[in-house]
């Protein structure tokens, strides 16, 4: 078993290593080319539109989750237990200058993140509790292959909300259990397995709530979380304050191999940090737009915007602070730590014993939220193969049950295995974004023609007539409803 997992974890980082990272680099630095830099020349787009109000239909409810919510249920999944271990991991082997190449592949990927959303909220289509979409969907309506979509849905649901999800539960679990026992001298297996069923249960009660309790519970999860986790990186960060100009610098002079002091070649420096920033934001991926195509608003690019600030939000931000966290913390040659550990050895050593239990606090936070998304991901997904009520109860079901058996299990294996055809997946994405970047480039003139005549944009169907699979994007007063398009002054 052992020798099937490591043939399945080379055959994994190959495919990684010299066909996803290439791809999504081109494709992303394409997309900015041809952009005019989207990602950095609308900057403040992004976040003045993830505050716009949720168009409500004739009846004056909502018409879905608000450019909010779906943020939140996107960087719900995003942020997860991969931004401690994740970084942690890339500088063990790649060093300070490996966050450098985390940050520049954050900053090309939001290009991508920008793209594919935008897609998502073009093909999106309606259900009951509002809309929903994704990659499936443009691959169904904008390339006329269904049979894409539905190999692309089945991958993303095996790796995000079974695999991914059990491997959240898992670090739950172990830490959570770990925390008990240090505090009140209690341990055993049956630790897991309490945690576990509190897990599962859990996940049971909102996801069985739909798409609107789940939007609910990440909007206010979300931001907790962060704030937790940038106050503990901060206070780490303050202890050590006079490592701090250090610590910058060495991102920079060692993102090149010059003086790279573990002895890392240029190539496994640079390889490390783009691969773990990937991982952590899911740029490229096909994950997110599954959340952005949910969000009520009046224009595709708007969704597009808000998901690339997704990207900034799980590298720049949640990375940054584990990053700055362990260098100015823990000595230079790391102590043959990595992953959690060096994370968790910088808290301790600077904060006491306390910040073990408040890591534990805040990894069940980044673990269940990452749970929470990955499910919706699936769902979407469950939804583009089968519309039968009952489909998606049991995989509901299956969900719940991946939770408590992830919890109790370590079945490395499974999560190995989920990791290489995840490769699949984005490839998948890839090509379909690539062969519909067109349309993007057509909608993000549209959105800027309208910016600069003063209005907020909207987007209806009449604005691409030679485009077929659109369905949402009727007429203004469909996309709108009773609010109205306003000159900005």
């Amino acid at each position: 078993m052992d020798e099937i997992e490591a043939g399945i974890a080379a055959a994994g980082d190959q495919l990684w290593t010299w066909v996803v990272l290439p791809i999504v680099a081109l494709l992303g630095l394409y997309i900015t080319a041809r952009s005019g830099a989207v990602q950095i020349r609308m900057l403040p787009e992004m976040i003045r539109t993830l505050a716009d109000k949720t168009p409500r239909g004739q009846d004056g409810k909502p018409q879905s989750v608000s450019s909010f919510q779906a943020f939140t249920i996107s960087a719900a999944s995003r942020v997860g237990t991969g931004n401690i271990a994740g970084v942690g991991t890339a500088i063990a082997i790649g060093g300070p200058g490996a966050v450098f190449w985390m940050w520049l592949m954050a900053t090309v990927g939001a290009a991508s993140a920008f793209a594919e959303s935008t897609l998502a909220q073009l093909f999106k289509v309606r259900d009951a509790n509002g809309f929903r979409g994704g990659p499936a969907y443009y691959m169904s309506r904008g390339l006329g292959a269904r049979w894409m979509g539905v190999a692309f849905a089945v991958i993303l649901i095996f790796c995000f909300p079974f695999a991914f999800s059990a491997l959240q539960a898992n670090t739950i679990a172990l830490t959570t259990s770990s925390a008990i026992t240090q505090i009140t001298g209690a341990e055993g297996g049956w630790l897991l397995w309490v945690v576990g069923i509190l897990t599962a249960v859990l996940t049971g009660l909102i996801v069985f709530g739909g798409v609107r309790r789940i939007a609910n519970v990440t909007q206010g999860l979300v931001p907790v979380m962060a704030l937790a986790y940038l106050l503990l990186g901060l206070a780490v960060v303050v202890v050590h304050l006079d490592q701090l100009p250090a610590a910058f610098a060495s991102i920079f002079t060692q993102a090149f191999g010059f003086n790279e002091v573990l002895g890392a070649a240029l190539g496994q420096i640079v390889l490390t940090g783009v691969k773990r920033g990937m991982f952590s934001n899911e740029a490229g991926l096909g994950s997110a737009p599954n959340a952005g195509a949910a969000a009520a608003v009046t224009h595709p690019a708007k969704q597009g915007f808000v998901q690339s600030l997704g990207v900034y939000f799980d590298t720049m931000l949640v990375c940054s602070i584990t990053a700055f966290t362990i260098l100015v913390a823990v000595p230079i040659e790391r102590g043959g730590l990595t992953g959690v550990e060096l994370t968790q050895h910088a808290l301790t050593s600077s904060l006491g014993g306390w910040a073990t239990i408040a890591l534990a606090v805040v990894v069940f936070m980044l673990a269940f939220s990452s749970i929470i998304g990955n499910y919706y991901y699936g769902e979407a997904s469950i939804e583009f193969i089968s519309s039968k009520p009952v489909v998606l109860t049991v995989f509901r079901v299956l969900v719940v049950v991946a939770v408590l058996a992830g919890s109790v299990a370590a079945a490395s294996l499974v999560w190995t295995l989920a990791d290489a055809i995840m490769g699949v997946m984005a490839v998948i994405n890839l090509v379909a974004v690539a062969l519909l970047s067109g349309l993007v480039f057509r909608l993000l003139r549209d959105y800027s023609n309208q910016r600069r005549e003063g209005l907020d944009p909207v987007f209806t169907r009449a604005l691409l007539p030679d485009v077929r699979g659109i369905e949402c994007w009727e007429d203004a007063e469909s996309v709108t409803g009773p609010i109205h398009v306003v000159r900005r002054r």
